[in-house]
């Protein structure tokens, strides 16, 4: 604790923000052209899958100069030992034991980082757990209308059912208005809630832009239990949308931001686990208001959303605001400041202030050198989405593990569960029982993927999961060609769609939001994540929109066995055009997302698949399974003179690569 304190009593405090030139420092060694020459290229079509750091070459005279400037520019000269000594670290992470600057306690909290990888300061738990209670919310709002379902469309005037409506017409048309009031959130947040919230990112920030979704999501539900039409729930379904679409773009990306890299994805994924909870919390309301009467049931079971909302309008500002966010508004005093929060050691704070400046330094030279705009226009940026290599491998991963969610039918049960478990045969309170099952199941199986998905990775969770969400959604079905009259049919197919759940709990259930809030440069990060939040939730308004009228034409058989399909069809998509991410940093990712799509599919085709057959199928033990990414060899090599020291970037071979 001593050796803590010392740390901690040493100038670590940031000074006041400067206002930053606008242009870059001319000296910089990522805007030398001898420099990024090479790796213009090597981001734009990355074959080999070399992993590469850009600070690895530098010789160490011009890093610390680059330093110096950098100290200078911002008025940091009162941390600037710090940057040194983050500089180096940042350089050669795997060699700390050779950089003479360091003295035992900077290496001893570096150790740490891998021998107590889950030590870290309150703030930075606080701030997930933050995170986490706007996810809680989302569940809620979604587990509200699956119980209201039962009671609100009679009470409202738009019975779906037999024997409340007189007509097969009107009953088709009264499916068709509860779908749509169902999807009025989702039809919200694709439309307009993700676009709106890159702008807003950019002028509130992360904290901002959670305290205005924390409003919507405080006030909708109130406004949705207080509705004497179907119109005016629509309208506030549309208001709750807003609110939704903006944690979501939002909350993943923020946590990904403050998170240490060792952990991002453990982090990260909190929001499944907690929007899980959330649904928990929902079926329990659910079932706390059902023995109401009808017309006040569903009012009770849609407001009573809004209580999560609380502690996250009360809480948000006293959590930090994301460093990487600082570092994009150039007001880099702040971001360390934040930085000296979320991290256990000024060192590690300072290493991360540098790494991040760097990253964006050079993001910036290889967009001017690429000849593509650096303005912050919002179109603009969406524009770069589909025009740059990088970006347009990213928006294509986030899109494939976005839409999959869908595509395996999670939300046909997460939506409509009540529905289905009473055409099971229940009553309402059997219904309503069940679909607590269903949300108990989801949460507490969803608490191994904050552990697995940065050991296995998001891409191995997925490939494990899918298949089996095939079968046992397909088995469900099957169990509706159960005599309704037998006790088997509603126990088998209850049984089944929680052995289903299991398995999309640890998988499809934390990785998309994971996935997506780190794939995106930081120059991108917000109008990316806005287009995957968008991508999920279009095709969420289209399950939600078509289910009851599916439910009507296909069955329940029939509805189950075309979703179980689609597990399959996401299963390929995941296999060949989903990159792995874990363990990477968020710089990192430039180069596993500049490794072409055409070398990827074929690598996980003609490599890795032929690979899995021998192993598998025919039993043969061979050779270990061929990887694709690896990490540019850090060799250590010392001059005659200390200070020209440096990580050389050599591989195996002392082949020069960088």
């Amino acid at each position: 604790m001593a050796e803590k304190a010392e740390i901690d009593s040493t100038p670590a405090t940031a000074p006041d923000h400067v206002e930053a030139p606008h242009e870059k420092r001319k000296g910089s060694v990522f805007v030398d052209k001898s420099h990024r020459k090479e790796s213009v290229a090597a981001l734009t079509e990355n074959v080999t899958g070399e992993i590469k750091n850009p600070l690895i070459g530098i010789p160490k005279h011009q890093l610390l100069q680059d330093v110096d400037e950098f100290a200078t520019e911002y008025g940091l000269q009162d941390i600037k030992p710090y940057l040194v000594k983050g500089a180096l670290v940042a350089q050669s992470p795997g060699h700390i034991d050779h950089i003479t600057e360091l003295d035992e306690d900077d290496r001893r909290v570096l150790r740490e980082e891998v021998t107590h990888k889950w030590k870290h300061p309150k703030i930075l738990y606080t701030t997930i757990i933050l995170n986490s209670v706007a996810a809680a919310i989302q569940g809620w709002d979604q587990t509200g209308s699956n119980g209201a379902n039962l009671t609100f469309s009679q009470a409202l005037g738009i019975p779906d059912s037999a024997p409340f409506c007189t007509t097969d017409a009107e009953c088709n048309k009264n499916q068709w208005l509860v779908g749509f009031i169902n999807s009025c959130p989702y039809i919200a947040i694709c439309v307009f809630a993700a676009w709106i919230s890159d702008p807003i990112n950019h002028f509130l920030g992360r904290r901002g832009t959670i305290f205005a979704a924390a409003i919507f999501s405080l006030l909708s539900p109130i406004g949705s239990a207080v509705s004497q039409t179907w119109g005016q729930l629509v309208a506030c379904r549309v208001l709750l949308g807003i609110g939704m679409g903006l944690k979501e773009v939002t909350v993943p990306v923020y946590s990904a931001e403050v998170a240490p890299t060792s952990i991002r994805g453990g982090l990260v994924m909190s929001w499944q686990v907690w929007t899980a909870f959330g649904i928990l919390l929902g079926t329990c309301a659910n079932l706390v208001f059902v023995h109401t009467s009808d017309n006040v049931t569903w009012r009770l079971q849609l407001g009573s959303a809004f209580v999560p909302a609380i502690p996250l309008v009360l809480g948000i500002y006293f959590c930090p605001e994301s460093p990487r966010w600082y570092m994009s508004k150039k007001k880099v005093p702040e971001a360390y400041k934040a930085l000296l929060r979320l991290r256990n050691s000024p060192l590690q704070a300072a290493r991360d202030l540098y790494f991040i400046q760097a990253q964006l330094v050079y993001e910036e030279a290889l967009l001017e050198e690429s000849g593509l705009s650096k303005t912050s226009n919002m179109f603009t940026r969406m524009v770069e989405l589909f025009t740059i290599p990088r970006l347009r491998r990213a928006v294509q991963a986030s899109g494939v593990v976005m839409i999959a969610q869908q595509m395996c039918g999670i939300n046909i049960i997460a939506f409509y569960s009540s529905t289905i478990f009473k055409q099971s045969g229940a009553n309402n309170v059997t219904a309503l029982l069940a679909s607590f099952g269903f949300g108990l199941v989801n949460f507490a199986f969803a608490w191994p993927a904050v552990w697995t998905i940065d050991t296995f990775g998001r891409r191995g969770l997925l490939l494990f999961t899918f298949p089996n969400m095939f079968w046992t959604l397909l088995a469900a079905g099957m169990c509706y060609y159960i005599p309704s009259s037998s006790r088997a049919h509603l126990g088998m197919v209850t049984f089944f769609i929680y052995i289903y759940d299991a398995f999309y709990s640890p998988g499809e259930g934390p990785v998309p939001f994971t996935y997506s809030a780190e794939v995106f440069p930081l120059s991108h990060r917000e109008v990316g994540m806005s287009w995957a939040v968008a991508t999920n939730n279009f095709w969420a308004t289209i399950v939600s929109l078509t289910f009851p009228r599916q439910l009507n034409a296909f069955g329940v058989q029939g509805a189950f066995g075309f979703y179980a399909a689609m597990n399959i069809v996401a299963l390929i998509m995941i296999f060949l055009f989903l990159p792995e991410t874990k363990q990477r940093s968020l710089e990192e990712l430039d180069y596993v997302f500049a490794v072409t799509t055409r070398r990827h599919a074929g690598y996980q085709l003609f490599e890795v698949l032929p690979w899995w057959i021998r192993r598998y199928i025919f039993m043969r033990k061979g050779k270990p399974c061929p990887e694709l990414y690896h990490f540019e060899e850090e060799v250590w090599t010392e001059s005659d003179n200390e200070n020209k020291a440096i990580s050389s970037g050599v591989d195996v071979e002392n082949k020069e690569i960088v």
